[in-house]
């Protein structure tokens, strides 16, 4: 690239735009109102907020900060003034919408999962794959990657902290659908959600596991379970037709054993993402509701003042840190979102490829797919052989 290409490339002011305006859109528009008050980013600015019902999108896109709406996706895609297209409706549209994206050259972030069938996302791997030839990037939102404690827990295990990593554990419970009476939603149903707790929750699990070892898994072995198989509807009750929670274990390439426990009726618990990683020479435990927090066994010690010390993540050597508050001023769980964008942007203006990119995405989907079968044969173990897209994604 020239400095000529470069010097334009930097001036130029990105044209955005969100497809989805619920709880991830709105998730997303924070992130995109707040970065640029916090991070040196390339310019660009909040141009159209997508969505079906006009009325509900106009207000939602005054509230969040865009400067417009719309309700046709296709001609928002057509545009000239945008460069950027921020997915966040239901998995079921992730693919048409994300490879049509593509294809007009826009750079493209859409939430997790990739999509809702391992077709679909080998199609959309596909398209990000001719786009990145002509340098458009795509990544998928898998925002816990930049949670700070977790970041840093990435951190230690690559530096060896934690020695050999023997054994993995990760669960993700809810409870938002404990109620019996909770009512019917497009999460319960197969057609719009694909999966249940698995693909919803399950994913975030699987992608950590992955991303911080470094490493794949080989084989599975898994099982699902919907303890209310109808809800409320407004025609009265509908049958549910996706799993409440899920269970596996995970041979991993590199020989680490994981487990994986996900449930979205585990009464009292809200957002509990917990991750517990132990080798031989340390340990790290971290639950996201308490998301400032990670807590180090260094081994190496002598036995007398061995013990779990708790590490407060918000000063400015941490990651991200730098861009917010005082030491111990401390940040939630939309700040993995705002970090999320900021990375986004700058591997547009660098020209870098985002991580976890699409083959990520669906390196996720493979692992979460043998679940399903190991859990449809009984629990039998499910190999997998690592997608070749994956050889050179780190």
């Amino acid at each position: 690239m020239t400095s000529l290409q470069s010097n334009s490339r930097e001036s130029h002011t990105l044209g955005v735009a969100a497809i989805g305006y619920a709880f991830m859109g709105q998730a997303h528009s924070n992130a995109w109102r707040s970065v640029a008050n916090h991070f040196d980013v390339p310019a660009f600015e909040q141009k159209v907020l997508v969505g079906r019902d006009a009325d509900a999108v106009a207000a939602a896109a005054a509230k969040y900060g865009w400067s417009e709406s719309a309700t046709d996706w296709r001609e928002v895609i057509a545009r000239d003034d945008i460069d950027i297209i921020d997915i966040c409706a239901p998995g079921w549209l992730h693919a048409e919408i994300a490879t049509a994206a593509l294809a007009a050259g826009k750079h493209v972030l859409v939430e997790k999962p990739l999509a809702n069938s391992m077709a679909e996302s080998e199609d959309m791997v596909a398209a990000a794959q001719a786009a990145r030839t002509v340098g458009v990037r795509s990544m998928v939102g898998f925002n816990y990657r930049r949670v700070p404690a977790l970041a840093l827990a990435r951190k230690l295990i690559a530096d060896g902290e934690l020695g050999t990593i023997r054994q993995v554990r990760a669960s993700y419970l809810q409870d938002w659908l404990a109620d019996t009476e909770a009512p019917m939603t497009w999460r319960l149903r197969k057609e719009t959600a694909g999966s249940g707790a698995l693909g919803d929750i399950a994913s975030h699990a699987v992608d950590q596991i992955q991303h911080l070892l470094g490493d794949t898994v080989a084989d599975v072995s898994g099982r699902l379970h919907t303890f209310t198989t109808e809800r409320p509807g407004p025609d009265g009750p509908e049958p549910v037709t996706v799993d409440d929670a899920a269970w596996a274990t995970l041979s991993m390439a590199g020989g680490a054993v994981a487990s994986v426990d996900v449930s979205r009726v585990a009464l009292g618990q809200k957002n509990a993402l917990r991750v517990e990683v132990y080798g031989t020479t340390g340990s790290i435990t971290f639950n996201l509701e308490n998301p400032n927090e990670l807590y180090y066994l260094n081994a190496t010690e002598p036995i007398e003042v061995q013990g779990f010390r708790r590490i407060l993540v918000t000063e400015p050597e941490h990651p991200y840190i730098s861009g917010w508050w005082p030491q111990g001023h401390v940040i939630g769980w939309e700040h993995s979102f705002t970090h999320q964008i900021r990375d986004f942007l700058l591997n547009i203006a660098d020209g870098t490829d985002p991580s976890p990119s699409f083959e990520e995405g669906l390196g996720v989907q493979q692992v979460l797919a043998a679940i399903e079968a190991s859990s449809a044969a009984g629990g039998a173990t499910i190999p997998l052989a690592v997608p070749a897209e994956l050889t050179h994604n780190s």
